[in-house]
């Protein structure tokens, strides 16, 4: 038994200029590691037909299955489609199941005539097998070449992902795979080089075939240990040993033991407590409330968010005093703890975040600079402050504070 490996194709010139963020073969890579698969490579390569097919012949040598998106809609720029007939000495030709769901779509979904170039997306290699594209009109194509796997999908997520719900289990149907097992803590109020000191003799001491990952992000640093094997039971009774060793290491720093977000870590105390939260935010413009508005359910326990970004909506909506205002500032801690009270008395729930700063790159005085930021976290019964002094630039500075704030609610709870 082999391990099998496998290379990300992204294609489009709209990758390469930065027009368009890659998520396509992020998404990808977290889909195979599930199962097993372990990605060697993630390429872009723009509209050029020689890069292409460059990049095909490369990680073909490489890899035993080559997943590409892009490229594959009805337009003239959308060159992926002729040149794989051509890499897979195939002629085109009109695939029936595809060129039915194009005219289901246009009738029945976008309501509207089926154009001739729109038909178009029905042509397909006679050489590769149709994978229907239940979300859009363009479907995936499956080629073989010298033992390696080819997926050619639609450059659109929503589509792709679709698309990859037949492709997973093809994968796993045609290759046996071993178990890929990661095992994550997520801490918090320790720096990274701290936590290194802390477990280095333990790190040292780690069987080969575990690997410690740090992952370091906004005021919090993710370890991870990983290990696969094809005795998926062997496997994981070896990584879960040394998983209670880790967690007793850095037991006064665990936030989570489990490869999760805060703003789920959050969710599910509120949850289990039945409890709810609402925010009142200044400098974070929502940033709050959308983290934790990401987590499906959040309904159930997030009532909503006041986003008081100027002094007049902080007294109109959340009662804050004008006098308070005028002489401690919108930054200040007077400020966050009136904001905080007016929060919890209108949305009357449980807990409640308050957030002014100052996110850069302008605005910032001498006795507050750019950065400065005041937190308050709470129930009607107990309220906390905290000053923060953030140091990057102003949308991390959002995101950073942001996070934070997540985290200091959850203290506060667990804390009682």
């Amino acid at each position: 038994m082999k391990n099998i490996y496998a290379s990300v194709v992204t294609i489009g010139d709209e990758l390469l200029i930065g027009q368009v963020i890659d998520t396509n073969s992020a998404w990808i890579a977290q889909q195979l590691n599930r199962i097993g698969i372990a990605v060697k490579n993630r390429i872009s390569v723009g509209d050029d037909p020689d890069e292409i097919w460059n990049a095909l012949d490369i990680e073909q040598k490489v890899s035993d299955v080559v997943l590409i998106t892009g490229g594959l809609g009805p337009t003239a720029d959308d060159i992926t489609k002729p040149l794989l007939c051509k890499y897979f000495n195939g002629k085109m030709i009109v695939d029936e199941g595809a060129l039915q769901n194009v005219k289901r779509l246009f009738e029945k979904v976008y309501h509207k005539p089926v154009s001739e170039v729109n038909l178009k997306q029905a042509e397909v290699p006679d050489v590769c097998e149709v994978i229907q594209n239940k979300r859009g009109s363009a479907p995936g194509m499956h080629f073989q070449k010298e033992g390696t796997v080819f997926i050619s999908m639609p450059g659109v997520p929503y589509e792709m992902q679709g698309i990859m719900e037949d492709v997973i289990p093809y994968l796993q149907k045609r290759f046996e795979l071993p178990a890929i097992i990661h095992k994550t803590i997520l801490t918090s109020g320790i720096g990274e080089s701290a936590l290194a000191e802390i477990i280095q003799d333990f790190e040292k001491a780690l069987p080969p075939e575990i690997r410690l990952a740090y992952l370091p992000n906004y005021g919090m640093v993710r370890l991870r240990l990983t290990t696969s094997g094809f005795d998926r039971i062997k496997t994981e009774n070896v990584i879960n040993a040394e998983f209670v060793a880790l967690k007793k290491l850095v037991k006064e720093y665990i936030v989570t033991d489990e490869d999760e977000t805060m703003q789920e870590v959050l969710g599910k105390i509120l949850l289990k407590n039945r409890e709810t939260i609402s925010t009142a935010e200044s400098c974070t413009g929502g940033a709050i409330a959308s983290l934790i508005t990401s987590i499906p359910g959040a309904s159930a326990y997030f009532q909503g968010s006041i986003v008081s970004y100027s002094n007049d909506v902080k007294q109109s909506l959340l009662n804050v005093k004008k006098d308070i205002l005028e002489k401690y500032g919108a930054v200040s801690e007077e400020t966050v703890k009136e904001m905080l009270s007016g929060l919890l008395n209108k949305m009357d729930t449980t807990y409640g975040i308050a957030v002014s700063g100052i996110m850069g790159p302008d605005g910032g005085t001498e006795d507050k600079p750019v950065g400065t930021v005041w937190i308050a976290v709470g129930s009607k019964e107990n309220q906390k402050t905290y000053h923060v002094k953030q140091r990057f630039e102003r949308q991390k500075n959002i995101e950073v504070t942001a996070t934070m704030a997540l985290n200091l609610m959850r203290k506060f709870i667990i804390e009682g």
